[in-house]
């Protein structure tokens, strides 16, 4: 499956990859639209895996909460590389009344929504906002 990455995804996504060093979260600073690479996590998140990773942040439950519902965890926990465009509790809460509680109550359709925002593979932060388009899982 391929998708197009816009810059709005780029802007507000958070680029975590499952092997040994995750993937920074890509920031536009406060007033600017030019997105920007925030600091590498210390070295004992650096082990951590994708869900660990997302857990650990603290801005992730409902991702957290939905990879579970999609019985994605295991996968995500697997061998790797993964990169996840991971969206944060705020993307989640700006999606329409209802939506997240009804694909919580459709594995497979949450599945496959989740599945979109994964490339297999390690795509370095940097290297994302050079990207016109992704494989995804």
């Amino acid at each position: 499956m391929k998708f197009r990455v816009p810059a709005v995804l780029l802007v507000a996504a958070m680029a975590v990859s499952a092997c040994v060093t995750p993937l920074p979260p890509i920031v536009a600073p406060a007033g600017s639209t030019q997105p920007t690479v925030a600091p590498v996590a210390p070295a004992e998140e650096m082990s951590k895996d994708i869900v660990d990773t997302a857990v650990a942040a603290g801005s992730f439950t409902t991702l957290a909460a939905a990879l579970d519902a999609a019985g994605l965890v295991d996968t995500l926990k697997g061998d790797g590389p993964f990169t996840v465009f991971a969206p944060t509790d705020d993307a989640f809460a700006k999606l329409p009344a209802g939506t997240v509680e009804a694909l919580l109550k459709d594995p497979k359709a949450l599945g496959a929504i989740l599945l979109y925002h994964v490339v297999p593979g390690k795509v370095m932060a940097a290297d994302v906002v050079k990207l016109t388009s992704a494989e995804t899982a």
